[in-house]
């Protein structure tokens, strides 16, 4: 298998800031089998809709199609011009894109009060050009040659069976893979899929139907089962109770009705619910996996942290916000380490506890 410490269906870590892929015997011999993981993966993919369910009218369907051939066409582009392109991209966005430069200064300052506004802003805008380097890189994953991408992804050194053990331990109870928009986000569970691995990604449909039908396209191809949010408890329930994974992003603002407001970088911040619920009912183990962009820019090392403890004490509120805490926490734990690699324009503290301020300006 691949080296260093995490993946998404099997688990993800961190490591420190820095640290390269650590070569190793199971490395090796995941390379000797990339063949035949690369015909796993794509007879994995057979057994899903490719567009997950989602219906398109005449005029949706052919902007989809049209979207997904431009896609391809700009795949054929190398990566010596591609990444480039990216990386310049994602800077000239930082420059022109006010209003998200503003959220993402403001979230910030939450984060860091001690760190100086030039510095805050140098974070910010390196996210930008991560941001820029995932959108070369989702070119390649949505076009021709897809499956080379996973030859850029490794694992930290022996925690590519960490996840397995878990799972083994607690049969037809699955494991949730706990991951943010972090890193090349998008590389982390179709990386894992593509090493010949099942995981299945809780997905929110956007109002873009067409976007959506591509970004779905993409995972699906690439073997990752998609789960509608609006349909997903009853889903993801029967996927766990199969043993499988399934990862859930855990960084996003929830609406007041399904949310719990707990600390996010010592402000609260409304944090759906939902998946200490699902834990409380599953028995299901929580695992946080993470995709960290190494210092050449071009690879990933997937980071598997330790399975989280969950408080069971029978006190069915209590439980719920202590878990969802904890969750929040390693989602903290990593953007700490790795704070240019984290998506800091979304409104994370958009919904607030009645009677208090917001903190964007509206």
């Amino acid at each position: 298998m691949p080296t260093q410490q995490a993946p998404v269906a099997s688990g993800f870590n961190e490591t420190d800031e820095g640290r390269g892929p650590v070569p190793s015997i199971a490395a090796a011999a995941h390379v000797a089998a990339t063949q035949e993981d690369g015909a796993a993966a794509r007879d994995t993919t057979k057994q899903f809709d490719r567009l997950a369910g989602l219906k398109l009218d005449f005029k949706r369907k052919l902007l989809f199609y049209l979207m997904l051939g431009v896609l391809h066409v700009v795949s054929l582009i190398p990566d010596f011009v591609l990444y480039p392109l990216g990386i310049a991209g994602g800077y000239i966005s930082y420059l022109l894109d006010r209003r998200h430069v503003k959220i993402g200064m403001k979230n910030l300052a939450i984060a860091f009060p001690e760190r100086s506004e030039a510095e805050r802003r140098r974070i910010l805008r390196a996210s930008y050009v991560n941001l820029g380097r995932s959108a070369a890189e989702y070119v390649r994953l949505g076009g021709f040659f897809h499956l080379r991408l996973r030859r850029k992804v490794t694992y930290d050194y022996g925690r590519y069976d960490y996840v397995r053990g878990v799972r083994d331990r607690i049969p037809r109870k699955g494991v949730l893979i706990l991951t943010a928009h972090f890193g090349s986000f998008e590389l982390l569970p179709t990386a894992h899929a593509m090493h010949g691995d099942q995981i299945s990604l809780v997905h929110h449909t956007q109002r873009f139907l067409a976007g959506d039908a591509l970004m779905t396209w993409v995972r699906t191809r690439a073997g990752v089962e998609i789960v509608r949010k609006h349909s997903a408890a009853r889903a993801v329930l029967r996927t766990l109770r199969q043993g499988n994974l399934v990862g859930v992003p855990f960084d996003q603002n929830a609406k007041r009705s399904e949310a719990v407001f707990v600390p996010f970088f010592g402000e609260v911040a409304s944090t759906s619910s939902g998946v200490a619920r699902l834990v409380a009912r599953s028995g299901a183990a929580v695992v946080p996996v993470f995709i960290v962009r190494q210092p050449d820019g071009r690879t990933h090392r997937i980071e598997i942290h330790d399975e989280l403890p969950i408080q069971r004490t029978g006190d069915a509120a209590a439980d719920i916000e202590e878990n969802t805490r904890r969750f929040v926490a390693a989602v903290e734990l990593i953007v700490r380490r790795y704070p240019e690699q984290f998506l800091w324009t979304h409104r994370r503290y958009r919904t607030r506890p009645r009677g208090t301020p917001p903190v964007y300006d509206a």
